[in-house]
């Protein structure tokens, strides 16, 4: 099973750049037209996060527009840049769980690894929260399947990353996320947005890792008094490979044009 994995597109209105200085929108078609060349092509995509810039109605039409182009299954869970109200009318045919609050789900027909979105996002705030409802509606996710394959996607990470400006918007409560999937040891994955990096580590008794955004890329700056910054690194996807003989392999994917292909490997 291939799961495509983007994240943090930031789209705007048409003809509108992000920050006033990027094409989040190109960079974005760009991106999905890379998707589909890939070779096996994925079985399914998801997108942790930041669909939008601003959660305005005009972006999430633009969005509409552009996330249509794919042709996979789509799963979706909204960051701190979205508006949920805003995010749920414009994807409603998703099937999003619930009429209200937060946008959890669970996706279990799609191949032999489930994939649960948790929309752990603070409506008005930057930073995630991983509250106690949050957390007795994972455990029962995964109690319904305790032992199948699982990739959990969210938004911020449960983590610091030593990044001085990014970690105040970090995932609050990680705790009580790290000791519900240490109860499940079939979770091969979570995965999350939000640092427009990619970065992996051990939690809670598995693998967690981030995705790059298909825009530009929050600059790796671990001085504790260093200044926030953006770049325009290379974009790039993850995909998230699942094989019986060795469970999740993950790709980092650079999108774009490059020399080759070289008779040798």
């Amino acid at each position: 099973m291939l799961i495509a994995h983007l994240s943090d597109l930031h789209i705007r209105p048409q003809g509108v750049l992000y920050q006033g200085l990027v094409d989040s929108n190109k960079m974005c078609k760009q991106a999905i037209e890379h998707l589909h060349a890939l070779r096996p092509r994925p079985d399914v995509v998801i997108i942790t996060g930041d669909l939008v810039d601003e959660g305005l109605p005009a972006e999430y039409e633009m969005a509409k527009m552009l996330l249509a182009g794919i042709e996979q299954p789509l799963l979706l869970i909204p960051g701190n840049h979205d508006d949920r109200a805003r995010f749920r009318a414009a994807f409603a045919e998703q099937s999003l769980a619930a009429s209200e609050g937060p946008l959890h789900f669970v996706a279990a027909g799609l191949g032999p690894v489930r994939i649960i979105g948790l929309d752990i996002t603070v409506p008005g705030q930057h930073h995630g929260d991983m509250d106690e409802a949050a957390q007795a509606w994972l455990e029962g996710a995964l109690a319904q399947e305790p032992e199948r394959p699982t990739l959990i996607m969210l938004h911020q990470p449960p983590f610091l990353s030593g990044i001085p400006y990014i970690d105040p918007y970090a995932c609050f409560n990680a705790q009580r996320l790290a000791r519900t999937v240490e109860r499940y040891p079939a979770v091969e994955r979570v995965v999350c947005g939000h640092v427009h990096r990619a970065m992996q580590l051990r939690f809670g008794g598995t693998l967690l890792c981030t995705a790059p955004s298909t825009t530009t890329a929050i600059g790796l700056a671990l001085e504790p008094g260093a200044e926030e910054a953006s770049y325009l690194e290379p974009p790039a996807l993850l995909l998230h490979h699942w094989k019986p003989d060795t469970g999740l392999i993950t790709h980092w994917v650079p999108i774009g044009a490059f020399p080759g292909p070289m008779p040798f490997a």
